[in-house]
């Protein structure tokens, strides 16, 4: 990862010290963002005011565009055996900085990413000499706060039970909550629409947590830089609109959620803000607040296109031989990504040896350094290679756990270019340390990763790159066995789970269903809504490792194929256009001088405005894939058509019930050289 520019600096940040604020003694320490915009007001006097409290708190609130978006949320770290830290703590130094640098990443949203914020570092004491240090950051589209436990003589062994933290909105926030039923999750279920006030205590939220705050703005709550830690969920607190941390606990350790020596550091807690719920999907903050990457050369790491094997159920109806876990099967997909011009074709569970107990048996550790005998795996590798295809293989994680120093080393002899590890499931302290530990050792060897069975990104990826994607998300492969990834859920992603970071929703459904005619199947599965929906999902879904999910032969003939073979999976730049969460989406990405806009609605029907004032100067041509009058009851039909546009034309997007439009807008041919 290059660093391309450096700013002036206003403050010695980046050398390693902070300057010393004028005012240490002032009641409270107001951080703002560089627009001036958002205040982070952190402070160690009496909770409510002195006549609610006997004795004083850590505590912060939030405003965002002279209007209070958080009040007074209480800070600190329960420790075992001895009193919190927090509670009783009195500020004693204070030092601020500011920092303005722009890198660039091998694969993302946007090619060159911005990491301009103000920060303050204060130092808090408590009467018996115990320490405790807050770091802030405030940025233009958010604020970020995490805890520091220096070293110290009275605390050496730091055992937190759980943190006191807590996020307190302002007003009867409506919340988009993703309600998990305990740590061992992996996060794939629906979101709801809940008032903070009515969130039950028993509810565990997994992060992110999108937030309204009627008449302010918009706030996602999630946490970045996950490092020696737990994962942090939310619950509901005491006061009638706050939420409070929840860490993952140990399983190795009862009533522990981290055990460390100090200094320790936790993950940021981080507020994603804006005016409108799509600056969020813009922001790059999670990944800002990632230490600069380990890999000197990401050359290696690329993003594409895959196919796969797993989600069509292994169809390949033209073959004479039957389809399986096997070397033709696997050959007719290599053929398939190489025709169609894609990177990479992923084989899926099933290539190891293991001693199965069926072909669903996905738990059974395979010794993967050792390929099954119905998989000619150096035949393959050499088959791929001959057709510019790069290979990925699947992995159950404790097949990875128990061979990964002899396997790593295998795969990049054999020219693998990735490895996709399923079924982690958990996020506590063991497992975060373990997913650090894999993505390093991967990249010693030139592997990229896809993490299955995951907990939600945390800008893993800035410090480890080849971490391109995971998925942390309920996709596609619900509809196998039900009706939940539905339109609905479509357009609820890219506000929710998305702004943590990209995501393997494995899209390319093409036996696309409307709702009355949808049955979910294994074999040859379908797509729930329209087939301009599923084109536009390569748009509104980030992934850097985007999976074309359905078998070969489904796509011969159709010329709607033409744009999943041409989409990007990397980009220069995004904006969001318009949307609202549960309801529709648009979103527009720029891969050089080329613009692809994806749009998509749930059950209802709407026809939505999208402005091109994105484009660059002179004359475009724009390739349109739209629901076709009658996609309301055939989904799989769509209308095709070009049309020259401007930077001041605004196409009018008519969307069916469950329908979408997928647009490619590039310079029109007489324009370029």
């Amino acid at each position: 990862m290059r660093r391309i520019l450096v700013y002036p600096l206003l403050s010695a940040f980046l050398s390693g010290s902070f300057a010393l604020a004028q005012n240490p003694d002032a009641a409270g320490i107001e951080v703002k963002s560089p627009d001036g915009q958002i205040v982070f007001l952190l402070s160690d006097g009496p909770t409510g005011g002195a006549a609610k409290a006997a004795t004083a708190d850590i505590h912060y609130s939030v405003q965002f565009r002279g209007k209070q978006l958080m009040n007074e949320s209480v800070l600190g770290l329960k420790l075992q055996g001895q009193p919190a830290l927090g509670p009783g703590m009195h500020r004693v130094n204070e030092r601020t900085s500011q920092h303005d640098e722009t890198y660039t990443i091998p694969v993302g949203k946007t090619s060159e990413v911005r990491d301009h914020y103000n920060s303050t570092l204060a130092d808090f004491e408590d009467a018996s000499g115990r320490k405790l240090s807050l770091e802030i950051r405030a940025y233009d589209d958010g604020v970020a706060f995490r805890y520091i436990v220096p070293a110290q003589p009275n605390l050496k062994d730091v055992r937190i039970e759980r943190e006191l933290t807590e996020f307190t909105f302002a007003k009867d926030a409506s919340l988009y909550p993703l309600i998990v039923d305990g740590f061992q999750s992996s996060y794939e279920d629906e979101y709801q629409m809940r008032h903070v006030s009515g969130i039950h205590q028993d509810w565990l939220i997994a992060l992110p947590l999108l937030a309204e705050i009627p008449g302010t703005g918009w706030v996602a709550v999630t946490e970045a830089d996950i490092e020696h830690y737990a994962g942090m969920y939310l619950r509901k607190a005491n006061t009638r609109f706050g939420l409070r941390a929840e860490l993952s606990p140990r399983i190795d350790v009862p009533g522990i959620a981290v055990e460390a020596d100090a200094p320790v550091t936790t993950p940021w807690r981080v507020l994603m803000i804006g005016d409108e719920p799509g600056r969020l999907i813009e922001s790059n903050m999670v990944l800002n607040l990632n230490p600069p990457s380990k890999i000197a050369d990401p050359s290696w790491i690329r993003a594409g296109k895959s196919a796969w094997d797993w989600w069509s159920g292994e169809a390949a109806p033209s073959m004479s031989t039957m389809p399986g876990m096997n070397t033709a099967t696997m050959k007719h997909y290599i053929d398939f990504a190489s025709q169609s011009g894609f990177r990479y074709m992923l084989i899926d569970a099933g290539w190891a040896q293991a001693n199965r107990k069926g072909p669903d048996d996905y738990a059974a550790v395979a010794d993967i350094t050792k390929v099954d005998p119905n998989v000619d795996m150096p035949e393959l590798l050499r088959y791929a290679k001959e057709k510019h295809v790069a290979i990925w293989l699947w992995s159950h994680w404790t097949s990875v756990d128990k061979y990964m120093g002899q396997a790593f080393s295998l795969f990049e002899k054999w020219g693998v270019a990735g490895v996709k590890i399923d079924f982690m499931d958990r996020d506590d302290q063991q497992m975060v340390a373990w997913y650090r530990h894999v993505a390093e050792q991967a990249a010693e060897h030139h592997l990229m990763l896809d993490f299955h069975g995951a907990f939600k990104p945390d800008g893993l990826r800035r410090t480890w790159p080849n971490v391109i994607t995971r998925e942390g998300v309920m996709g596609k492969e619900y509809l196998k066995w039900s009706a939940r990834t539905s339109p609905v859920h479509n357009t609820t992603l890219p506000f929710t789970r998305m702004l943590a970071g990209p995501m393997d929703y494995t899209p390319g459904a093409f036996g696309n269903s409307n709702r009355e005619n949808f049955v979910a199947r294994n074999e040859m599965p379908m797509g729930l809504g329209t087939r301009a929906h599923e084109l536009a999902l390569y748009v509104v879904m980030e992934s850097p490792l985007q999976m074309v999910s359905d078998y070969p032969e489904h796509y011969e003939g159709q010329h709607d194929f033409e744009f999943i073979r041409q989409v990007p999976t990397t980009w220069d730049e995004v904006r969001v256009i318009a949307g609202w969460p549960m309801e529709n989406i648009t979103i527009a990405r720029r891969s050089g001088k080329d613009w692809y806009v994806g749009s998509i609605t749930n059950w209802d029907a709407r026809t939505v405005k999208v402005p091109l004032e994105f484009l660059g100067e002179g004359k475009y041509e724009a390739e349109i894939y739209s629901d076709a009058a009658d996609a309301g009851k055939h989904a799989t039909h769509t209308e095709f058509t070009k049309q020259a546009v401007d930077r001041a034309s605004v196409l009018e997007v008519k969307m069916v019930s469950g329908g979408g439009n997928a647009i490619w807008t590039h310079p029109a041919r007489a324009n370029q050289p």
